[in-house]
């Protein structure tokens, strides 16, 4: 789950390397072509389990919308908000949206814990809106933020619906790789219609193209792959937590190789998502025993 994040990480910044190629293709292809690839490296299981997964065609139609959704947002709010931002707001709002997907979908109830992890990821996220929308100086910009930052807070919400989808179908009995396969690849079909009308700037210039395919090949595909592995282990809102390490990749990427200034307030609010990291993924203390 670690390492798909520190893929996904990668993703605005390679983005940004295209940027004759608009986000909704970008989002598209990416993960477009990379649930498609998910369909066919898991074709044999597809075909094993076609009938269990017909059973669980609402969720998983719920979770490929999401799929649809989720990329087309969380490019967008990149190209509006700043990498570092855009990725540090969708991801930082995830476990807050997968916790109460399952707390209104699974009855799941909410600790204390998870509600001082989500307050201080919220915090964080408030800071880096308010440390962006303080750096740009003018009421266009201000404007542009808000927008990507709406975006951020949308693409988390999907982000949590298809990671809540392929867990609920997963629990049911069924392997990760079908019910990936099966998720993703419905969303890729979804997309293709967007690929088609805005991916023409893709073919035009062999680097988009290149940034582009790196997008599908190792974060979408590869990354979603170690990612539906994890996710037959753990809870959606603990694998939506653990993608906090990914606004800290792409911060600090971002800042290195893009050379986007984030304000203090900016890391200070990084550093509060991280600290809810901590929080919501330390170990339970045991049970006191009491002698007799």
């Amino acid at each position: 789950m670690l390492a798909a994040a520190v893929l996904w990480g990668t993703t605005g910044t390679a983005a940004a390397t295209a940027p004759a190629v608009g986000p909704l293709a970008a989002g598209a292809a990416a993960m477009g072509v990379g649930g498609l690839l998910q369909a066919a490296a898991a074709l044999g299981g597809l075909r094993r389990h076609r009938a269990a997964l017909r059973a669980q065609r609402r969720t998983l139609l719920l979770a490929a919308c999401a799929v649809a959704v989720y990329p087309l947002a969380f490019y967008s709010s990149m190209r509006l908000a700043g990498v570092a931002v855009g990725t540090v707001v969708t991801i930082g709002s995830a476990p807050v949206a997968a916790a109460l997907v399952e707390r209104v979908l699974d009855a799941r109830p909410l600790t204390r814990r998870w509600a001082l992890g989500a307050a201080t990821g919220v915090l964080g996220v408030l800071l880096l809106g308010l440390a962006d929308h303080g750096a740009e100086g003018t009421a266009a910009g201000g404007a542009r933020a808000v927008l990507g930052i709406a975006l951020g807070l949308l693409a988390g919400l999907t982000y949590a619906l298809y990671s809540w989808g392929a867990a609920r179908v997963m629990r049911r009995g069924l392997p990760a790789g079908p019910v990936m396969g099966a998720v993703f690849g419905a969303g890729g079909v979804l997309l293709l219609p967007v690929l088609l009308l805005t991916g023409g700037p893709i073919v035009a210039r062999a680097d988009d193209f290149a940034a582009v395919a790196y997008l599908a090949l190792v974060p979408m595909f590869l990354g979603y792959v170690l990612f539906g592995r994890g996710l037959a282990a753990v809870p959606a809102s603990t694998a939506t937590t653990l993608s906090l390490v990914e606004p800290a990749v792409a911060a600090a990427i971002a800042v290195v190789v893009l050379e986007e200034r984030l304000p203090v307030a900016g890391w200070v609010g990084t550093a509060l998502l991280l600290a809810a990291l901590v929080v919501l993924t330390a170990p339970s203390p045991p049970p006191r025993v009491v002698g007799r």
